[in-house]
């Protein structure tokens, strides 16, 4: 069916029609609804095509990332495409895999297809080049920020959920806590720290210990408690810079006979569900927001489309999940 039908049905003319269908004011309420029965009873949907060729927009949008398959990228993904459904926007996927020459091919692609925006999903939250500049149309980036300060970009707040996992350690007596944590050179890990120091500074404690700099890696959370516990045997808490670290550490900490959470309180970070709820005891943990962090990027990509970018670097709350790996002194 074509709005040729809907018209001849409605009695009206195809001008007519096209204004009641796009929601135009200058069509009397009575002939809108008379077209918008027409339509219904004809089954008519409008030509996507058609409708964007003559609005400048297409309604299609793009996604491009760099983690497809990693535990950070997915939950942005999902809560990003969550909001373009929501607006009836289609969306394109496409994975760059780290590869900066697969990822302008991508952007190419893109913009061949006339999308009115695109997200940009980092693998990390160290600052990723921009694409901005190159491309006509608006760009949001996601947990990992543009280093151009003009462009939007959304990221976790790693100092804030930090600072609150250290909280909830001092709420409940811990007064002696270490900080086992991934590579010094990864901003997230030197967030981390950062959001430590100063919830400690601020309840007039010290750390107990050096910060631990290692991997990623329940490997490194094993060797990190092994060095800890020799060196710091009076440590009653532990905030750890991920999760598969809290995971190692746990275990080890197990080994050696240190209880958690009884001698010892144990905190990780991510949220990785496949080791917080499955290491045992369940870890207390910070929980970035990730899918909400998708959503909110896919709405201000929404308001750039309209014209009103909101530039900077917006830092996204985290919230702490309580489970067993915490508990008073």
């Amino acid at each position: 069916m074509t709005i040729n039908d809907v018209a001849s049905l409605a009695g009206v003319s195809i001008a007519t029609a096209s204004k009641a269908l796009n929601g135009r004011q200058d069509v009397r309420a009575s002939t809108r609804e008379r077209v918008l029965a027409a339509a219904a009873e004809l089954s008519f949907q409008p030509n996507a095509l058609a409708r964007g060729l003559l609005s400048g927009r297409t309604r299609t949008v793009g996604l491009l990332t760099s983690d497809s398959v990693g535990r950070f990228g997915i939950p942005v993904l999902l809560g990003a495409e969550d909001a373009f459904g929501a607006g009836e926007m289609a969306v394109m996927l496409c994975d760059a895999r780290g590869d900066a020459i697969r990822e302008q091919h991508h952007l190419r692609a893109l913009l061949s297809r006339r999308v009115d925006g695109i997200i940009v999903v980092g693998e990390s939250t160290d600052p990723r080049p921009s694409v901005s500049k190159d491309v006509p149309v608006p760009v949001v980036y996601a947990y990992g920020p543009s280093d151009d300060p003009e462009d939007v970009s959304f990221v976790p707040d790693d100092v804030g959920g930090a600072a609150m996992a250290v909280e909830h350690l001092l709420a409940l007596g811990r007064r002696r806590i270490a900080h086992v944590t991934g590579p010094r050179h990864h901003k997230a890990a030197r967030d981390r720290a950062e959001g430590l120091r100063i919830a400690l500074e601020a309840a007039g404690c010290e750390q107990a210990g050096e910060t631990l700099w290692g991997s990623w890696s329940q490997r490194w959370g094993r060797h990190a408690a092994e060095m800890l516990l020799m060196a710091e045997p009076g440590v009653d808490a532990v905030f750890c810079g991920s999760d598969q670290v809290a995971a190692g550490f746990v275990e080890a900490a197990r080994e050696r006979g240190r209880s958690v959470p009884g001698d010892l309180a144990v905190i990780g970070y991510d949220n990785w569900e496949a080791l917080s709820t499955e290491t045992r005891p369940a870890l207390t943990t910070v929980d970035m927001n990730l899918e909400l962090l998708g959503r909110t990027a896919a709405r201000h990509l929404f308001a750039a489309i309209d014209g009103r970018a909101t530039p900077g670097v917006h830092r996204m709350p985290c919230h702490l999940v309580i489970r067993d790996s915490t508990a008073a002194a």
